[in-house]
Order: C-alpha cells, then sequence, then structure tokens
C-alpha cells in the first residue's frame, strides 16, 4: 500500500503577540512517491510572517483561536487515513471513494457539494500552483479583476508572449499543410520541455525555415524564368531558321535576277531595291511569352499604338508553363515582334509590361542560337537538381516539426490557459503573492491542497500556500462527478440546460430513458446488432482512438460510443418485441398461435385465422407480418404504446420537480406548482392512458377518439357502446 506522511508545521508568531493571538497552522497530505526525500519547508521570514499574517486575516476573516488549540486541532485532522489520490480530470476516470472505497459513489441525482475557497500564493509558485490545479480540474476560479482590461493585468505580458508562439505554430501548421505533412500522434518522450526551452527552439525552426523557403523561391523562380526561356528559343528558333532559309532563297533568286537582261515585265521596286542597297532599313525584334487569353488584346493594342508599323508573329505553345512571377500554371503564346525605331519600341515594352508578357533576350546569330540553347538546357537540369534538394531539406524540417507539433501546441495552449487563469488572481500591495477564490467540491479539500504543496515543493518557495474555506451566500455553480460511461448522457442533458445546484439531475434517468425511446422508434434486433458491433469496436479500441486525431463525424460517434452502446441493445430488446430482423418475422419463441381454418383464406386477412395454440409467449405474434391487418395493428400498437411512455416521461419529470420542492423547502411550489400539473396533465391524458390499458384488457371496439373529444363537447350525454367500464360518464364529468 502507498505510504503516506502527514506533516503539521505551525508558524510561530513573533515574540510580541501574546498566547492568545491567532497562529496559522499549515496542514497537508504528503505522498512519498511525489515526494521521496523532500524535507519540511523551513518557517517564513520575519516580514514574510507578517505579511502572510496580515492577508490572512484581512482577506478572510476567520474565528480567533488559541496557538495550541489550532495545534492540536491540526494534529487530530492529521491522524494517519486512507486519502483519495489525486485526479487528472474528472471525466477520463472514475475518482476513488470518499470514503477510500475502491468504488466511486457516482451521487448523479444531485450535484456535488460545493464551497468557496480562498488560496494565497507566492508569487513564485502561482504558476505550478494553477497547473498542478488544471491538471486536477476540481477548481474554479472566479475573476477579481473583472474591473480591469486584458492589457491592464499582470501578466497580460506572458499571454502576448504565448500568442506569438502561437503564430509561430500556426506559420508550422500553413507550411506542412502545403508539403502535404501530417502531424503525428501527442507522444510525451524524455523530460517535459519547458516554455523558455520551447521559445527558443521555435524561434530557431521559424528563422531557417524562413530561410530555407527565401532561398527556395528564388531559385524556383530562376528555374521556373530558365524553363521559360527554353522553351521559348525552341519555338522562335524555329521561326528564325524557317525565315534565314526563306531570305537565303529570296537571295539567290534576286542573284539569278540581276546575271540576266531586266524586262518591262520586272518590278520597279525590285530593280530600285537592286540598284540602291543602301535605302535598306535595320529592324528590331522582340521575343517573349504572354498570357493565351491576352494574346489577341495583345496584337490589337499593339497595332494600334504603332499604327501598324510593326509585324507580330505568335505561336501557342503546347503545354502549361509556370509563371515566374506569379509561380501558378498558365497557358502562353511565344511572340516575335519586328519594329523600326526607338520610339516604336518604348511603346511596345510598355505594353508588353502592362499585359504581364515576360521578355527574353535572342541572339541572331544561329551558332549563338544553338550554343545558348545549350547552355540554359544545362542550367535548368542542375537547378532542378537544386530546387530538389532545397525542397528535400525543407520537408526534412517540417518532419522534425510534425514529430512535435502536438505536444508543443499542448503545452503552449496549457501555458496560455495557466496565465489567463493567474490574471483572473489580485495582486496584494507588495506584489509579493496572489489572492484567488473559487468553488471547488467538498470532497476535493484534501486533494487541492496536495496539489498546493507538490506546487511550494516544486517552486522551491520558502512560503507555502494557504487554503482557506470562505462563507458565503452565493449560489454555488453546478457540478456532476461523472466518467468516460456517464459524462456523453450528461453532456446530452447539458446541451439542453444545466440543472441549478443540489437540483435533481436528469442525467441520471437520461442513462435509461434516452437509449430505450430511440428504440421504441428504432426497433429492429438486425439493424440493433449492427449498432452493437460498431459500439464495441469503438469501446475496444478506445485508447487507440482517443490517441488519434479522428474526422468530425467519427469524433462524436467515439464521444457517444457508450450511448450507441446503449441504444443498440434497447433496440435489439424492442425489436424482440417487435418480432423484426430487417423487417422480416420469426418464431423464436414458438409457433404462431393462429393458423388458416382452410387454404382460401391465406395472409390476405386475419378474419379466416383460427387460434390453435397458446398465445405468443414474447412480442407481436409472427403472423400479422404480411397480413392485410398488420398497417392498422401494428400502427395503433406502437402509437398507443408511444403515448404511454411518453405520459410516463412527462409524470417523471413532474415529480422530480416535486422531490426538488421538497428538498429546498418549498411549500408554495408543491401545493401551487406540483399539485396543479399533476391533476392537469393526468386528467387528461393521463385518462387516455388508464382507456388504452382498458381496452387492450378488454378488447372493446370503443373508438378512442370520439371519447376524449365528447368528453368536453358533451360530457352528460350518453356514451353508448363506447362505454369502457360502469360509471365511465360519472368519471369524465368529475
Amino acid at each position: 500500500s502507498t505510504l503516506e506522511q502527514h506533516r503539521c508545521l505551525q508558524w510561530k508568531a513573533p515574540a510580541d503577540i501574546d498566547s492568545s493571538s491567532p497562529c496559522f497552522v499549515y496542514s497537508s497530505i504528503v505522498r512519498e512517491d511525489y515526494l521521496p526525500s523532500v524535507p519540511p519547508p523551513p518557517p517564513p521570514s520575519e516580514a514574510n510572517r507578517r505579511h502572510y499574517h496580515h492577508h490572512a486575516t484581512a482577506l478572510t476573516p476567520a474565528p480567533r483561536r488559541p496557538c495550541a488549540a489550532a495545534a492540536h486541532r491540526s494534529i487530530e485532522q492529521a491522524r494517519p487515513r486512507r486519502s483519495a489520490l489525486p485526479l487528472a480530470r474528472v471525466s477520463d476516470r472514475p475518482a476513488m471513494s470518499r470514503d477510500g472505497g475502491c468504488c466511486p459513489p457516482m451521487d448523479l441525482l444531485r450535484s456535488e457539494a460545493m464551497q468557496l475557497v480562498q488560496v494565497i500564493i507566492p508569487a513564485e509558485s502561482a504558476r505550478l500552483a494553477v497547473s498542478n490545479l488544471g491538471d486536477l480540474g476540481l477548481l474554479q476560479f472566479k475573476d477579481l479583476n473583472a474591473d480591469k482590461s486584458p492589457f491592464q493585468r499582470a501578466y497580460a505580458a506572458q499571454i502576448k508572449r504565448c500568442g506569438e508562439m502561437a503564430r509561430k505554430l500556426r506559420f508550422f501548421k500553413e507550411q506542412m499543410s502545403k508539403a502535404a505533412i501530417l502531424t503525428s500522434p501527442t507522444q510525451f518522450s524524455g523530460a517535459p520541455l519547458e516554455i523558455g526551452d520551447l521559445e527558443i527552439k521555435l524561434g530557431e525552426f521559424e528563422a531557417e525555415l524562413t530561410e530555407v523557403n527565401t532561398n527556395n523561391r528564388k531559385l524556383q523562380r530562376t528555374y521556373n524564368e530558365l524553363v521559360e526561356y527554353n522553351v521559348l528559343l525552341e519555338k522562335t528558333g524555329e521561326f528564325f531558321y524557317s525565315a534565314q532559309r526563306s531570305a537565303a532563297e529570296q537571295q539567290r533568286e534576286m542573284v539569278a535576277d540581276q546575271s540576266g537582261d531586266s524586262s518591262l515585265e520586272s518590278p520597279l521596286l525590285h530593280q530600285e531595291m537592286v540598284i540602291d542597297p543602301s535605302k535598306h532599313v535595320k529592324l528590331g525584334s522582340l521575343i517573349g511569352l504572354v498570357p493565351k487569353q491576352k494574346a489577341m488584346a495583345f496584337e490589337r493594342i499593339l497595332y494600334r499604338a504603332t499604327r501598324g508599323n510593326m509585324l507580330l508573329r505568335q505561336e501557342s505553345v503546347d503545354e502549361p508553363i509556370t509563371d515566374p512571377q506569379s509561380g501558378e500554371k498558365a497557358v502562353k503564346n511565344s511572340f516575335v515582334i519586328f519594329y523600326s525605331g526607338e520610339r516604336a519600341k518604348s511603346k511596345i515594352l510598355k505594353i508588353c509590361d502592362a499585359f504581364g508578357a515576360n521578355r527574353y533576350p535572342f541572339p541572331e546569330d544561329l551558332a549563338t542560337q544553338l550554343h545558348t540553347i545549350q547552355e540554359v538546357s544545362g542550367k535548368v537540369s542542375e537547378l532542378k537538381a537544386t530546387v530538389e534538394i532545397g525542397l528535400a531539406h525543407r520537408d526534412g524540417i517540417l518532419e522534425s516539426i510534425a514529430c512535435e507539433y502536438e505536444q508543443w501546441n499542448n503545452l503552449l495552449k496549457k501555458e496560455k490557459a495557466i496565465y489567463h487563469t493567474l490574471n483572473m488572481f489580485s495582486l496584494d500591495v507588495t506584489k509579493k503573492c496572489l489572492v484567488a477564490e473559487g468553488w471547488s467540491p467538498v470532497f476535493a479539500t484534501s486533494q487541492v491542497q496536495d496539489a498546493l504543496h507538490r506546487a511550494t515543493s516544486g517552486s522551491n518557495s520558502e512560503v507555502g500556500c494557504i487554503f482557506q474555506i470562505l462563507n458565503t451566500q452565493e449560489s454555488p455553480p453546478t457540478y456532476f462527478q461523472t466518467n468516460k460511461f456517464t459524462s456523453s448522457f450528461q453532456d446530452i442533458v447539458d446541451a439542453y440546460g444545466i440543472a441549478s445546484y443540489q437540483e435533481v439531475n436528469p442525467g441520471l434517468f437520461t442513462i435509461v430513458t434516452f437509449p430505450f425511446l430511440f428504440a421504441v422508434m428504432f426497433g429492429d434486433w438486425g439493424h440493433g446488432i449492427c449498432i452493437f458491433l460498431t459500439a464495441m469496436y469503438l469501446i475496444i479500441r478506445e485508447k487507440k482512438l482517443a490517441s488519434q486525431k479522428l474526422d468530425d463525424i467519427v469524433e462524436i460517434m467515439f464521444a457517444g460510443r457508450y450511448v450507441i452502446l446503449m441504444m443498440s441493445l434497447f433496440s435489439i430488446y424492442t425489436g424482440l418485441i417487435y418480432n423484426e430482423f430487417f423487417s422480416v418475422p420469426f418464431e423464436l419463441f414458438g409457433k404462431s398461435a393462429y393458423a388458416c381454418h382452410d387454404p382460401s383464406c391465406g395472409d390476405a386477412t386475419t378474419e379466416g385465422l383460427v387460434r390453435v395454440g397458446q398465445t405468443y409467449p414474447f412480442g407481436v405474434d409472427p403472423v400479422w407480418h404480411g397480413s392485410r391487418s398488420e398497417l392498422p395493428f401494428l400502427n395503433s400498437l406502437k402509437m398507443k404504446m408511444s403515448i404511454l411512455l411518453g405520459i410516463a416521461q412527462m409524470n417523471l419529470g413532474i415529480v422530480l420537480s416535486f422531490f426538488n420542492a421538497k428538498y429546498f423547502k418549498n411549500i408554495v411550489n408543491v401545493w401551487y406548482q406540483f399539485v396543479p400539473q399533476l391533476i392537469f396533465l393526468n386528467s387528461l391524458f393521463g385518462y387516455l392512458s388508464l382507456l388504452i390499458i382498458i381496452k387492450w384488457c378488454t378488447g372493446s371496439k370503443a373508438d378512442l377518439y370520439h371519447i376524449m373529444i365528447y368528453m368536453f363537447l358533451s360530457p352528460t350525454d350518453d356514451i353508448g357502446e363506447n362505454q369502457l367500464f360502469p360509471g365511465q360518464r360519472i368519471v369524465q364529468v368529475w
């Protein structure tokens, strides 16, 4: 068994205070497996002792007791007993019994008894104390700084620091999403990471990743430019090669014409050009790529700007090309523009910039063209390998981040929550300690004190935390102690409304009524088995699934796995009553009680059936399925049964209101709420439920609709054939 050590540390008052003055007795339970060899903390210094004495008396007036009596009481309270183990989260596992047993009482009928407590924490151990109390999950703090804005609170700088680290984590998440890298499940390995070390590590990763991304963007842009240039050289080279070949043929024709005599049929311009070669005009050229959807407008604007004094040749590129500027793939056209004069050139350059056309140099010499094409192709291959190495390096950084991303994210969320909680505490005038107030279950007193003591020991504080219970007239919050089975049912109730403090909790009854009423509508034991197998799969693998990040729908199903289990069991039960297995009846509990008296009756109607055996022992007789009377019979059965169940549940709610009024000793609610509701409900629908049961027992063919309608329209008239029992008219009038 776990050994427990009880220490009572008495803080002695200064010498100038007499023996009747109040003193402080610090009592806590220290488990040896938490603190194997930690000595008792030394008594505080004289200044701190006076300081804590001032706060305990000023903020929380306590009854004055002599030091000897206080010490004796603390020693009596410190007698060895089995204490409750601290809980991480109440909803994850059941708490130990308050009496020391192995099973919790799970008192879901009423919420736990709460108490308003005050905790005075030294500043050096405040963070660790809040962390321990947060892990415990049994203390709800009040905001003592409600009149201050978030920027005026003591720990605003730490929250801003956490926000900056959260921004870096979001940046990492975006980069991992772009690289299609998934985060690993939360795995805590090695020593826990401190928030300061995490801040340094996040800064290093961000700087490295930013530098790698910048270099990769530059390399990728250069690579895209070279790829675009290479495609342009191939397309434009073919055009210039065909143009040079055509020019050479024309030159040969001109030489042949010069060797012969000129005739009247020779062109005059041709003769002038041959005679005066000095009039030849030198044309400039521009080559580039323009988006295909802008090609027609590009050509039209060029023609109008130069007044037709240019020559444009375009050709479509077969495959989409990654644009160096935007980084997106686009279908483009290669173009060659011939122009004359600097003025035309400046206009063409402005139009190219306006249309996002990328221009590249092009050598006129054929040999230089071939050399340029080979050089660009070599650079493309080299840059492609370099870009792949850079991307692999970036992916390596992101994978190392992904392994610890969830752990860092959880640590940062916890740290931010701690400082938000610390901002709810009030600082004393000397700013040496923090004062907190909050609500805690009565049974958690020893666990809260243990968490505070561990925070004092872990922070090496010379002064311990002071835990006090305050008397108040405020209405406490509602707290239900649940486990993994009951928590989902409690969530269903809380979605509609949370019960007031110490009111009857509908969640206790919902554990049965919710899945059973579902099964009344979903009564099929074949479908119920399918749901049962699904629920058992989620329950058997709950440890593995709890550590994974699930899809939204799967996460909802996993959270309600025990609700689904209960619904499946009740569905199997009601399905056996309805005698439906995927809407097919079976004679599971014996033969049918009816049979046809001749072959002509068949299954067309039940009027030809003759009773040949005893009543079917359980559920609906299978002979009803497939008969003409199946739908009226089953609908009548299920509708009337639903009325009975609904009225029973409504009566349950009214009866619970009586127990609330009795518990709170509110006699007015008993006579002016509970009694009228009970009378009104059961005089109408309760009476209808009684008529349904009598009709089932007697086999009468009375019309219940007629009875209920004329009960109000003609209460004194004779009932006639709709009478179900003697004195029915008198009962209805009454």
